[in-house]
Formats: C-alpha cells, structure tokens, sequence
C-alpha cells in the first residue's frame, strides 16, 4: 500500500489552518482593531501565495472563531472582529469538559486568585457597583428548600464571582476567575452538587459575600482578602463533601 497519500492529506488540510495563523500574524503586526477592514480574496491570494480554496476555508476558521466577521452588500467585506470574553470561556470549556476536573482542582485555583482580586477592588468600585454586588450577595435571603432552590442558590453564588471578576483593572485575572466560575457552576449543574440542599453552605457563602462588599465599601484591601480566602476555604470544605457524598450515592447505585 502507498503511504504517500497520508502525509499529503495531512498536508492539505493543516495548509488553511497554516494560512489562518498567517492571517492572524499579519493583522496583529498591522494593529489592526476591531471594524478595521481586511485585504480582498484576490489581494489575500497574493499576500500568502496560496490558492482561493485555501484563503477561503481559512478565513472560514477565523470567522468561527470570531476573530473576523464577514459582511456582504456594499461596502461590505471581511473585518477584523473581537472575541467576546463569554465565547473565549465557551471554547475553552468545551476543552476542560474532557479532562475530569474535580472540586479541589478548581479550587486551587480560586484560592490563589480571588483574595487577591478582591483585594484589588477595594476604593476602586462604583457605588453602582457595589449595590450590584450588594443585591446579588443578598438574593436568597432564606436556606433552599428543594434541590431545584438549592441549585438556584449555588448558580446566583457563582454569578456573585464572575461578577466580581467582570470589575478586575487586569483583564487576564478577570478572565481567569470567571471562567473558574463559570466551569464551576457547569461541574455543579451536570455532577448535581447541589442535591441535597446544604444549608451550612448558604449560611456561610451569604455571610462571606455580604462582608466582602462591607470590606470594599470601607476600602479595606487586607479584609477584603481576608474575607475571600475564608469564603473560599470553607466553600472548598463543603463542595469537596458535597462531592463525596454524590460519590458514595453513585457506588451504593
């Protein structure tokens, strides 16, 4: 049997991918911006010596990646588009989904970065702000009654952080922290670590949330990590045995 046709397949199809990080390459030498209007097919064959068959499948990479967006009609064309940071972490979940993260994991993570975040926005929100933070910290005022409450809680908890991270000053942190937010409330949701209802769990977040905001009302940055190290080692504690005990039920199943 020829081998030969293996590697040109490969070759063939690694070429507008190939071409798409070349595109990449050159607008970013460019500093070219969001809106900002990218060459024609024809110009786009001469620039990377390839085929119309090649620019177009890789221009069809980078438009579903957002990172172009295509228009047609007059004075239309291809432009440089953003990746929303909501569409990064969606990809980059989709990545995590096949590695089994466990709740220590994620939250080796988080107790590295969110007391320091926190620590960050002390004096620097806006009263708009922290009145957001205030209502989100204060949404469910009782324990969840159900497994369906109790869920409810767990995912307003979460968007409690990945608001928090929205406010970051550095945009890496922020969208590290959300994303950590984000996978886990999908880890929550898809293992059911909110059946069954654990009132320790609301008890303790809601009060770690409500003194954080106090903490970056005052300004104070050294209670404001203080706070969020607690909130995230106690949360750690009861997930870690929210997920033993899933585990025990699984077994005994």
């Amino acid at each position: 049997m020829d081998g030969s046709s293996k590697p040109a397949g490969r070759t063939r199809r690694s070429r507008p991918v190939r071409v798409a990080e070349e595109i990449k390459q050159w607008v970013v030498e460019r500093d070219l911006r969001q809106g900002d209007k990218l060459p024609n097919e024809a110009e786009m064959i001469g620039l990377f010596a390839v085929s119309k068959g090649t620019v177009r499948e890789a221009m069809r990479i980078l438009e579903a990646q957002g990172l172009i967006v295509t228009r047609t009609g007059p004075g239309g064309g291809s432009f440089v588009g953003e990746v929303s940071a909501e569409r990064a972490r969606s990809l980059l979940a989709n990545y995590f989904y096949f590695q089994h993260l466990s709740v220590a994991d994620i939250y080796q993570v988080r107790k590295a970065l969110e007391p320091e975040l926190a620590a960050s926005l002390a004096g620097r929100l806006t009263a708009a702000q922290l009145d957001e933070l205030q209502a989100l910290a204060e949404r469910h005022p009782e324990p969840a009654r159900s497994a369906e409450e109790e869920k409810e809680q767990h995912v307003a908890s979460l968007a409690f952080h990945a608001r928090l991270a929205d406010f970051a000053g550095n945009p890496l942190l922020g969208f590290v922290i959300g994303f950590m937010a984000r996978i886990l409330t999908d880890l929550t949701v898809y293992r059911r670590l909110y059946d069954p209802p654990n009132r320790a769990l609301w008890e303790r977040g809601r009060h770690h949330q409500i003194e954080l905001v106090r903490a970056l009302r005052a300004g104070d940055g050294a209670r404001a990590r203080s706070v969020m190290a607690s909130h995230m080692a106690g949360a750690e504690e009861m997930m870690a045995a929210q997920e033993a005990r899933l585990m025990r039920r699984f077994m005994e199943d």
